[in-house]
């Protein structure tokens, strides 16, 4: 019989903390962005696309770019996916790609590059990031 009363007990107290653990997840901050670089001047041609070349590309150009997002030129990479644009010049911290390469948003199939990705390709570094906010920051050129 006391077994029974556990069972019961466990059961009562396990749906209302699930519940509660499930909406704290669902409340909760995205992380936080790196600070962007304090280099100036920074440039696709000089700086930037070597970034991309190394960690996006290899989905985000070509013949089929993923999401029709290509960042294999300056032109496609302000020009932005079939959903749009995802650099606002002059304010990275609202930048599609700040964003989902911060690993930023709640929805980690939005993170890039994918986690498990078959390239094998790793997240960018916080000065990888820092560079790229930096570069929208000063108007993406």
């Amino acid at each position: 019989m006391k077994t029974n009363t556990w069972i019961k007990l466990t059961f009562a107290l396990a749906i209302p903390l699930g519940v509660a653990l499930a909406a704290f997840a669902d409340d909760a901050t995205p992380g936080a962005l790196p600070p962007a670089s304090a280099q100036k001047d920074v440039t696709y041609a000089n700086n930037i696309k070597q970034i991309f070349d190394h960690s996006c590309t290899k989905c985000h150009s070509g013949d089929k770019p993923k999401a029709h997002l290509m960042l294999d030129s300056l032109a496609g990479a302000i020009k932005g996916s079939k959903d749009g644009p995802v650099i606002t010049p002059g304010d990275s911290a609202k930048s599609q790609m700040i964003l989902a390469v911060s690993h930023a948003t709640k929805d980690d199939h939005e993170w890039m590059p994918p986690t498990h990705n078959r390239a094998g390709i790793p997240p960018l570094t916080p000065e990888q990031i820092g560079l790229l906010r930096a570069w929208i920051d000063q108007g993406a050129k």
